[in-house]
């Protein structure tokens, strides 16, 4: 695997910010053409680092009120894989993490109002065999998302 230098952080930290800016004007911003900006995301994906991109949308204003986090605790953590397989069915579930701590793992579902969030936790959720409880945080507002930055000195 290759290395990335100064530059290709400059790149990533940009798009970070906004993938929907074009190659040129990130070109402008970083001292090179388009094209070499091009090469690096080109070397970056093949590398892994960069996996794609993403529109980032106001669910609430999509219709999707409700943003829960839920701690899941397992039967066994033996059978995370298999209550993993079963999370990514379920397509209010956004993210999913295997955890240390309380929780086998949590995850992130949005849902269009407690109804529909009660729907999805005892419908859908708990009924996965090996999921021994849940608990449930509703975010009241989120204050802060964004990437992470990589710019800064190691």
């Amino acid at each position: 695997m290759g290395k990335i230098d100064k530059l290709d952080r400059q790149i990533l930290s940009l798009l970070m910010k906004d993938a929907g800016q074009p190659y040129t004007d990130i070109a402008k911003k970083v001292h090179m053409t388009g094209g070499t900006v091009h090469v690096r995301m080109k070397k970056l994906r093949e590398m892994g680092i960069v996996q794609g991109s993403n529109l980032r949308v106001n669910n609430s204003q999509l219709g999707f009120d409700i943003c829960a986090f839920l701690g899941i605790y397992l039967d066994k953590s033996s059978l995370y894989n298999d209550v993993a397989e079963e999370l990514k069915k379920i397509s209010e579930v956004v993210e999913a993490h295997y955890t240390t701590g309380l929780y086998s793992i949590f995850a992130k579902i949005y849902c269009k109002d407690t109804n529909h969030l009660r729907s999805v936790l005892h419908d859908k959720i708990q009924n996965i065999p090996g999921i021994q409880r849940t608990e449930t945080f509703i975010s009241l507002l989120e204050s802060i998302h964004r990437p992470v930055d990589i710019l800064l000195e190691e």
